[in-house]
């Protein structure tokens, strides 16, 4: 059971529907940038990940508007949002696992910051994935 597509999903959405205000995001150029560690029973290195992005005004007023879409297979349970951040749930199921996460992303304006643990039970055991996510704005698009 590959556990990619979880970690991509629950990293890398943040949910903005149904916000009233604008986020505390100032649009322009992004970079995000996560750092996974995996406990369990077998050693895995840590994984970091980064992407770059141009946000726009236009984006942070739509309502629909995401960071990217939900993965196939996974369904949000609960999400509070604010203009200051999000807090989310979710669950996940591929190839017969299943994967419960909780998120959190808090919106400061120039910077991002946020957590993702997912547990799961994989045929390695039981696991838990830890990220931390931070975003800065790198300038002008």
């Amino acid at each position: 059971m590959s556990l990619r597509p979880w970690v991509a999903a629950a990293v890398l959405m943040f949910p903005l529907t149904a916000l009233a205000d604008t986020p505390n995001i100032v649009p322009g150029q992004w970079q995000f940038t996560s750092t996974t560690s995996v406990k369990g029973d077998v050693p895995i290195p840590d994984q970091t990940e980064s992407h770059q992005e141009c946000i726009v005004q236009g984006d942070l007023d739509d309502a629909d508007f995401q960071f990217l879409e939900v993965e196939e297979g996974c369904e949000l349970l609960e999400h509070n949002v604010s203009v200051d951040g999000v807090d989310y749930r979710m669950i996940c199921r591929a190839e017969g696992g299943e994967a419960n996460i909780d998120g959190r992303m808090d919106f400061l304006g120039e910077r991002v910051e946020g957590s993702v643990n997912i547990d799961t039970e994989s045929p390695m055991g039981q696991m838990r994935l830890e990220t931390a996510i931070e975003g800065e704005r790198l300038g002008e698009c």
